[in-house]
């Protein structure tokens, strides 16, 4: 550590910061005996050869988060055994009653590291093929030595668009027009019907607002690629769920009822002999692939449920699990507690539409959560995510830190606001040098424009807010009235200073262009005015 700058030393808090936030991150998990990333199925589908690997050998590499962690035990044999993969997601495992009845239920999710990220921030796909947010679910039941799964897929609409934040509570989707979108959704589907088999697509946007045209998009897409192994189904889900009527779910099953007993679920005999296969999966997404992917998700794999505990002897001709309030108090808190987990890695905060998948009913006290959950969401999003993204790319070496750089991305002044405020400039402290001291903390300009507030204004007149677009950059004048004092700034200026604070990932330039601060000599015009000018955020110094 010695031999670093002080810059330096300061990224390496930083950097170290930003992979303890991943780590307190809950949902990490790994086995030294069972292979986390794997479905039953897929684990007997295999060869003598595979079943000797270690566990990091044969592992599933797009679950493997601690991947670049290990990249260098990764080539020594001898210590594979203490190198075990990790699991990011959500795991539960119950063992439950039934008519006298005992069998282990088992929920596991899991987060593909590929395309990983935050929600505004990593949309879509890549050109690999790699959806954001994409999450493989299994549900496994143990039975006298009889194991039985059922898996579902979820993952962003798998065309070039983004969303990036940008205060607006709900930003606009917006598609690449450029991109090649059918050689990225090809490249996913090709992959995903390797791995699962049939694709059953179960589209749960809006069909009109702002998400109507990546709906329309993506049934383009599908019609396009004129593949027999896909199936696109598309249900409105706020349309037809409006005004509390989630009873209406129940058109969805009823439509894909066939289909779901077509596509079976696996099941091996206690004598380890493979009576079915499961031969597709659900791909189920939203807008976020959350709050009602998981609610379809959970009924989804209620039904398979029935069919496996029926079949396994657990329950009766003609019962009901919904009848089972034992275990059904069990099985809904466990996917409430699966879609909050998800939502928390991706999103910030717990899921919304919980109270449904915990107590079967939408409730007053649900939506107040929604509600109160969405707050935290928007300012997480707008004025944080930044920093996780980076935390992310950091932690799967998507960013490798150079020590030959003398310096990193975090400390290149980028995503400069100027606000143009009309005073003199004897109202600003000035250098000998002849420069204008920036202001660098938002809280020190709101404070004094909060004071400068309160003077009388002789005038009541106010010169109303004026955008003025600089080159890359972007200047506001805040209304004043005529005896240069600030009226009130706070409430008709606050959007504007807002966007200087807009947190956005610096690691890696995937994830979209900073705005880059305007040049001086383009601010000439409006320093010739009289006006000074104030760099939020930054600690930067404009010559005058």
């Amino acid at each position: 550590m010695l031999h670093l700058t002080d810059i330096q030393l300061q990224d390496n808090k930083t950097f170290l910061a930003m992979i303890n936030h991943v780590l307190n991150v809950d949902g990490f998990y790994f086995s030294t005996t069972y292979d986390l990333t794997h479905t039953l199925q897929r684990l007997s589908n295999t060869s003598p050869e595979f079943q000797e690997m270690s566990l990091l050998e044969r592992a599933d590499q797009r679950f493997v988060w601690n991947g670049h962690l290990l990249r260098e035990l990764s080539a020594q044999p001898e210590v594979h055994r203490f190198a075990l993969p990790v699991l990011h997601g959500f795991i539960t495992m119950h063992s439950c009653s039934i008519n006298g009845k005992y069998f282990d239920w088992i929920l596991i999710s899991r987060r593909s590291c590929f395309r990983a990220g935050v929600r505004y921030y990593v949309r879509g796909i890549d050109s690999e093929g790699h959806a954001a947010n994409f999450v493989e679910t299994e549900q496994i039941v143990h039975y006298n030595g009889s194991r039985a799964s059922f898996v579902q897929t979820r993952g962003s609409i798998p065309v070039f668009w983004s969303q990036r934040p940008n205060l607006k509570y709900k930003p606009r989707p917006l598609i690449n027009k450029v991109a090649n979108h059918m050689d990225g959704f090809q490249r996913h589907f090709d992959s995903q019907v390797i791995i699962y088999g049939k694709q059953v697509i179960i589209n749960l946007v809006n069909q009109k607002g702002s998400e109507k045209p990546l709906e329309q998009a993506f049934a383009t897409m599908v019609s396009s690629l004129g593949s027999g192994m896909i199936r696109y189904i598309a249900f409105d889900f706020h349309k037809e769920c409006k005004n509390m009527r989630w009873d209406r779910l129940s058109i969805l099953l009823d439509q894909v009822a066939e289909i779901q007993d077509e596509l079976s679920y696996f099941l091996v005999d206690t004598a380890g002999m493979v009576v079915t296969s499961q031969e597709g999966v659900f791909r189920s997404n939203c807008m976020d692939c959350l709050d009602r992917t998981n609610v379809i998700q959970s009924l989804l794999a209620r039904r398979s449920l029935q069919a496996q505990l029926q079949r396994l002897g657990v329950l009766h001709v003609g019962q009901k699990l919904e009848e089972q309030n034992e275990f059904e108090k069990i099985y809904k808190n466990a996917w409430a507690d699966n879609a909050n987990a998800c939502a928390k890695q991706y999103a910030g905060t717990g899921a919304l539409k919980t109270d449904f998948t915990r107590t079967g009913k939408r409730t007053q006290l649900g939506l107040l959560m929604d509600g109160w959950n969405s707050l935290i969401r928007y300012y997480k999003n707008n004025f944080s995510d930044g920093f996780r993204q980076d935390s992310i790319d950091l932690f799967l070496g998507n960013y490798s830190v150079d020590e030959l750089e003398a310096h990193s991305p975090l400390s290149v002044p980028r995503d400069l606001k100027f606000l143009a405020v009309t005073l003199g400039q004897k109202h600003w402290p000035m250098c000998s040098s002849g420069e204008l001291q920036a202001l660098e903390h938002f809280s020190l300009f709101f404070i004094m424009a909060k004071i400068l507030s309160m003077l009388p204004d002789w005038s009541r007149k106010k010169r109303w807010t004026e955008f003025v677009s600089v080159e890359s950059g972007l200047a506001w004048k805040i209304p004043l009235c005529r005896t240069g004092v600030f009226t009130d700034p706070l409430s008709t200026s606050a959007r504007g200073l807002s966007k200087a604070f807009l947190q956005k990932p610096a690691l890696c330039s995937m994830w979209g262009e900073d705005l880059q601060s305007a040049p001086c000599s383009c601010l000439d015009h409006l320093l010739a005015a009289g006006t000074a000018l104030v760099i939020i955020g930054s600690s930067s110094v404009i010559k005058t």
